[in-house]
Order: C-alpha cells, then structure tokens, then sequence
C-alpha cells in the first residue's frame, strides 16, 4: 500500500541529513542502496505478522555510495514480509492501528525536514 498525501514524494535532500532524519524515526539503510538509489525501512513486528515501512529515494545528483547525493523522496509504502519470497505491497489487509502509526512517523519525518528548511 502506497502513502498518498504525506508531502514527502519529490522532495530533494541531502544524503547525509536525510540519514540522520530518518534515523530519529526509527527508518534505516542497512544495505539497500546502490548508487543511485537508496532505501529506508522500518519494520513492525505486530500480532498480524511482519510488516515494512519503506521509503524509497533516488539520487538526482551525487554519488550514494561516496556519500554525497541529492535524493528524491519517491511515494512511500508499506508491506507485509512473507519468508522466503519478500515483501507484498499490493492484494494485502493492513492493520488499521499500523497504518495510523506509519502516517505519524511519515508526519514526523516531514516536519523534521521543515525544521531543516527542507
């Protein structure tokens, strides 16, 4: 399930103070970046299974790996982990309580960007 409306989709941001922001809320890269491109997660391990908060990034500029892009925030998601085939975004009930929680962190992330000028 794609987040509609979270004001963060074409944002452009500086690699390094997009790391940091995204870290205050809980959102990592542990590997999933190439160079231009780069993933934040979340996971939620929850009575209805393991689920993902996923922000998606491109590089406009810069090299992600030398540390030094311009990224742009793509439409973030949620998905549900099955072992061993991945994450399914799409054909999935979401929990209502988990939906509300990942637009709160989409919100916060927003808000720690504006505080940036961003």
């Amino acid at each position: 399930m794609y987040f509609e409306n979270t004001q963060l989709e074409h944002v452009k941001v500086d690699q390094e103070v997009l790391t940091t922001v995204m870290g205050k809320f809980g959102l990592e890269c542990h590997g999933a970046w190439d160079y231009d491109r780069m993933t934040f997660d979340r996971c939620y391990d929850v009575r209805e299974g393991r689920f993902y908060l996923r922000v998606f990034c491109n590089a406009v500029s810069g090299d992600v790996g030398a540390h030094n892009a311009t990224l742009n925030i793509n439409k973030p998601a949620i998905g549900k982990y099955y072992y061993p085939h991945g994450v399914e975004y799409t054909d999935e009930v979401f929990p209502g309580h988990l939906v509300k929680e990942c637009e709160k962190v989409l919100a916060d992330v927003r808000r720690e960007l504006s505080a940036y000028g961003i």
